[in-house]
């Protein structure tokens, strides 16, 4: 070989190594001059949709509004099994390079590119595949030839640029937190936070050594190695990372081969939007955050027209996402932002209250379907025409989603009801433990089979500060998004009866006050007379009995007596000052209890009573913060005096014999609830709308039950009565927060008589208010 030609060997040999390497130097220059490469703010506040926290009282975090369920954590927050395992399975070498490993990329050109074997996996490094969550490849023209492979090389460039800007910006502890919060785990899980809830049930910081290869094993794969759609696969993947842990010298031999052997053990629940605790209550939430400017033009009622102006007006909480914008002028999105809204909600209170609904409303459903049974048209009551019952069907149809879609399409509306009666399978909504049941059924038997279903809704209050503690607006909010507790409202019955009383008390009369029980006649404006009907026995009719005996009883002959004597106007009046804001008939018969109200409205009035006669509107949210933990907004809450404090001791008073002797006794001896305890029952006309608000010292908590329409109800009032449909939930709910100990409510709770006053209470509201027919006064003594 002559020296001319080795010269130009050597000379090509050169220049086909050299003019790749300057090549790719020449590019990544390009890159990095020309190239939108994220800023350091973007690197650390990427656009990672984060989940905005609604976090209980305690800290723990209820649930999340979300496009992708993802919350951030701390390194010392997870578990170091998990990162052992991900850098054992993703990047061996990532405590040494410096954010390209250019042995790795050796690999992935010899084998992977020029051999063709894909087996060896890719060259990318852990802070690679970070850099990449900020380039999603979606939209490149892969199916244009040159363009794909044009800008995937433009892209890997950038990426590798972002990788070393990480390195040298962030510790490899910050790299791998950021990383760890970015991946995919598949069933709606992002970042390992909600993977470890979503599979396990647990905080990162608990995971095991094979639930930590579990989910670095799905890192990969998410559907594939998904071990709740494919356990096998899981399993031999998860094993896999066990592996390769144990050659990283995270585990030995012995350890790998013993953990091998663990099966998978799941705790799974996906968690959606139907998923989580409180989730009634996140919605409430949104609807408050999310409220407009109200436009009369929009509202039927004119005072709930009125209380919303007021709540714009007012409440800070109200409209906030339309009255609060970003530093950028743009408006938050609870989706993306990853807020954090600290509530006032119990998290414990939450759990036993969801529990206790739960065990109630399943036992009770049980006894209607043994109701049913006596149903001609079910679920319809017997005494329900066929008019009214044809109303009832055709209007849910219409609201049905199938309607809407066949309307859409075109169809006659003989074509769509045709389609109601053809049979289909469907998956409907069951009291077992799948929760839910596939059947085939046509369409208008799964309404009927819906509208049997009973809904109920449960709120909690604290006292002196008006902090809502529980919240559950239905029996189960996958099936029933329908909040039963601000957006429902029912008659309330004789939970009406205490306004009255309340009035009656406020005037100068006392509990121990006596009337004659005698039924009470109206001349209505039209000259017609009304007279309500008496729910007392025959025995008690004539007898002279105390008005704590009335309201122990509920005897609508008493209510009717003190309407009498202060007028619908003035009962009206206290229910407002109490804070009812729905609308009111002024007339006589609201005595017994035809007002259509929320259970919202109505536990807050309540809470007046041991609130020593202040009204304080509910608060539910303390502050709102961004996603950095900067306060935002802070919340306070809003009281009045509604009624004297003399005369809120008096009711409790009153509202005591309900517990001790009448419609609400069996909190003493079926729950064993022996602390003090006020309440009232209510029952509506039919047995539609079962109720029942009691309270003690330390907490007020309220059960509305009944159907989704009026005409679907128990034909007994033995279980259509306040008292067996709503009573019991707050018997359970009471129970467990008494025996847990550790909430700050005792049976030792005592309500405090008014200081400088003396009351001589010497009537039970029991039998012997009765039968005793020598007038009782009371003495006052004020210091």
């Amino acid at each position: 070989m002559t020296d001319s030609t080795r010269k130009k060997i050597i000379k090509w040999f050169w220049i086909v190594v050299t003019f790749p390497v300057l090549l790719l130097v020449f590019m990544i220059l390009l890159v990095w001059m020309f190239a939108d490469i994220p800023s350091f703010k973007d690197l650390e506040n990427p656009d990672n949709k984060l989940a905005t926290q609604v976090i209980a009282e305690d800290g723990e975090i209820l649930t999340t509004f979300h496009i992708e369920n993802r919350t951030y954590v701390s390194y010392d927050e997870i578990s170091p099994n998990l990162v052992h395992a991900a850098v054992a399975t993703e990047d061996v070498r990532f405590y040494k390079h410096s954010g390209i490993d250019f042995k790795g990329l050796g690999r992935v050109l010899v084998k992977t590119i020029l051999l063709h074997n894909s087996s060896q996996g890719g060259g990318s490094t852990i802070t690679q595949q970070l850099a990449k969550t900020l380039y999603p490849r979606a939209g490149m023209g892969r199916r244009i030839p040159g363009i794909y492979h044009a800008k995937m090389v433009w892209i890997k460039l950038k990426e590798w640029i972002t990788a070393v800007k990480l390195e040298r910006d962030y510790t490899k502890d910050e790299i791998m937190t950021m990383y760890l919060n970015s991946i995919f785990f598949g069933s709606g899980a992002y970042g390992v936070r909600s993977a470890s809830e979503t599979f396990f049930g647990k905080l990162p910081s608990e995971l095991s050594v094979e639930e930590s290869a579990m989910l670095v094993g799905m890192v990969n794969k998410p559907t594939r190695y998904n071990p709740a759609i494919n356990p096998d696969k899981a399993l031999t993947r998860r094993n896999f990372v066990i592996g390769q842990m144990e050659k990283a010298g995270y585990l030995d031999k012995s350890q790998r081969d013993s953990i091998r052997l663990i099966p998978i053990e799941l705790n799974y629940e996906v968690q959606d939007h139907n998923a989580g605790l409180a989730p009634y209550f996140r919605d409430m939430v949104r609807r408050v955050m999310n409220a407009r400017k109200p436009r009369k033009s929009d509202y039927t009622m004119v005072e709930d027209y009125s209380a919303d102006s007021l709540a714009w007006a007012t409440d800070d909480l109200y409209g906030w996402l339309e009255k609060n914008k970003k530093a950028d002028g743009s408006k938050y999105d609870l989706d993306r932002d990853g807020l954090r809204i600290y509530t006032t909600i119990n998290y414990k209170m939450q759990k036993y209250a969801e529990e206790a609904v739960a065990e109630r409303i399943r036992d009770l459903q049980a006894d209607f379907r043994r109701d049913l049974r006596s149903k001609t048209h079910k679920p319809f009551s017997n005494d329900i025409d066929e008019e009214t019952r044809d109303r009832v069907m055709r209007q849910a149809r219409r609201w049905s989603d199938r309607y809407r879609t066949l309307k859409k399409e075109g169809l006659t509306e003989a074509q769509i009801l045709k389609t109601f009666s053809r049979p289909v399978k469907m998956r409907v909504f069951a009291y077992n433990k799948k929760g839910y049941a596939d059947t085939t059924m046509t369409p208008d038997d799964s309404i009927r089979y819906y509208k049997s279903i009973l809904r109920t809704a449960f709120v909690a209050m604290e006292p002196g500060t008006g902090h809502v503690k529980a919240y559950v607006g239905g029996p189960n909010y996958r099936y029933f998004k329908y909040d039963n507790v601000r957006q429902g409202k029912r008659q309330v019955g004789s939970t009406i009866k205490p306004f009255l009383y309340t009035l009656a008390m406020q005037e100068g009369m006392t509990p121990c006050d006596k009337v004659v029980n005698l039924p009470q006649t109206f001349v209505l404006p039209d000259g017609n007379t009304w007279t309500p009907r008496s729910t007392d026995k025959e025995q008690w009719i004539g007898k002279t009995v105390t008005l704590k005996w009335g309201l122990t009883n509920s005897s609508n002959n008493i209510s009717a007596y003190l309407m009498k004597q202060f007028g619908p106007e003035a009962m009206a009046d206290m229910m407002r000052r109490m804070g009812i804001q729905s609308h009111i008939d002024e007339v006589p018969a609201l005595c017994v209890g035809p007002a259509d109200l929320s259970l919202w409205e109505m536990v807050a009035a309540y809470n007046t009573f041991p609130s020593r006669g202040v009204y304080i509107e509910p608060m539910f949210v303390t502050r709102i913060e961004d996603n950095q933990g900067n306060v935002i907004s802070e919340f306070t809450n809003r009281k009045r005096e509604a009624i004297g404090e003399n005369t809120a001791y008096l009711m409790v008073n009153l509202m005591e014999g309900v517990v001790q002797g009448g419609t609400a006794s069996r909190l003493r001896y079926r729950y064993k609830l022996m602390g003090e305890i006020a309440g009232k029952t209510g029952t509506t006309n039919d047995n539609a709308d079962g109720w029942f608000i009691g309270y003690t010292p330390t907490l007020v908590a309220g059960i509305w039950t009944g159907a989704e329409d009026r005409q679907v109800h128990f034909q007994s009032i033995t279980y259509g009565q306040g008292a067996h449909m709503s009573l019991p939930t707050w018997g359970i709910f009471m129970r467990k927060v008494v025996e847990d100990g550790t909430l700050g409510i005792s049976e030792n709770d005592r309500f405090i008589a008014p200081a400088g006053v003396s009351f001589d209470l010497n009537c039970t509201g029991g039998d012997n208010d009765a039968t005793d027919v020598q007038q009782k006064t009371e003495d006052y003594y004020f210091e």
